[in-house]
């Protein structure tokens, strides 16, 4: 596995990103129906072209992965392919973030556990819980800081 800094956002990337992205979360996101993965996927790529840095892991073949963005010390998304989670793939990139950006506080849903665990294992701690998320859907945010 490479991890990459993504500094070339062309649209063919970020589509590239944007299809992990939505695989990802209906892997993950089991509380989302799929029109409101369908929504959600709508304002994905200005997040990710806004995204101060935007890190990518490539397998063996050079087939995207997983990517992570940060910003001032935040870990701002985390997705996995599929058939990348369980093999250390979110563990090197988040390892990545946090030795080259300090990353120390993120959000995760509430509603997805094994998302928690994973940041609680590698040292996160919940210090605040919201009803709603940062685009006022009813779903509760936990926020966590290393």
């Amino acid at each position: 596995m490479r991890i990459v800094e993504l500094t070339d956002r062309t649209p063919e990337r970020l589509a590239g990103l944007v299809e992990v992205w939505e695989r990802s979360v209906r892997a993950t996101h089991l509380f989302l129906s799929g029109g409101e993965i369908e929504a959600i996927r709508a304002y994905v790529p200005r997040a990710l072209e806004e995204v101060p840095h935007l890190i990518a892991a490539e397998d063996e073949r050079g087939l995207l992965a997983g990517f992570m963005g940060a910003g001032g010390q935040r870990l701002e998304m985390l997705f996995l392919a599929p058939e990348a989670r369980g093999k250390g793939v979110g563990k090197a990139l988040l390892r990545y973030g946090l030795d080259r950006y300090a990353v120390r506080e993120l959000a995760v849903n509430e509603q997805n556990p094994e998302a928690r665990g994973f940041y609680e294992h590698m040292g996160f701690r919940v210090y605040k819980r919201t009803e709603t998320d940062e685009q006022g859907g009813p779903y509760p945010l936990l926020y966590m800081k290393l």
